[in-house]
């Protein structure tokens, strides 16, 4: 037997019971806080590939070519500076899944800073600097339209 989702015609013109709730429903079909999680995970996902590309421009890794051309400095310049950019998105990322508006901005600055870094590489890695700068767009996307979606309860 199914419950009604609200009765909203009890004496009074007020809902004596909200099944909706009561049976972990909602009246409403909103997933801006989906893509606030999304958004936090790509943040998450940007911070770990960022960390794991800067310890191998740091290590000299047989990954990255000897002599790739970077806008700023060298190589290992740019592997400290997208390895300290990627351990403070994964922390942004911890702090938009906490549902702190200060993090989901923070977020969003980090991530313009990461696109703008990817894009300093691409002369280098056009296909990886190409699909992380997608990802930060989509991900600043979906913190600044749905950034302002209630934690779920």
């Amino acid at each position: 037997m199914t419950a009604p989702i609200a009765d909203t015609h009890s004496a009074g013109g007020q809902s004596s019971r909200d099944y909706a709730r009561e049976y972990g429903g909602s009246l409403t079909s909103d997933s801006s806080g989906g893509w606030v999680v999304f958004a936090g995970t790509l943040i998450a996902l940007a911070g770990c590939m960022n960390v794991i590309h800067g310890f191998a421009a740091i290590g000299n890794s047989r990954v990255l070519p000897d002599h790739a051309e970077v806008v700023i400095s060298n190589l290992k310049a740019w592997g400290w500076a997208v390895l300290i950019l990627g351990l403070v998105l994964i922390l942004a990322a911890v702090g938009i899944w906490a549902g702190n508006q200060v993090a989901r901005w923070f977020g969003v600055a980090m991530l313009f800073l990461n696109a703008l870094a990817q894009l300093t590489f691409a002369s280098a890695y056009p296909i990886w600097s190409l699909t992380i700068f997608g990802l930060d767009v989509l991900a600043i996307y979906a913190l600044v339209v749905h950034g302002r979606a209630p934690a779920r309860e």
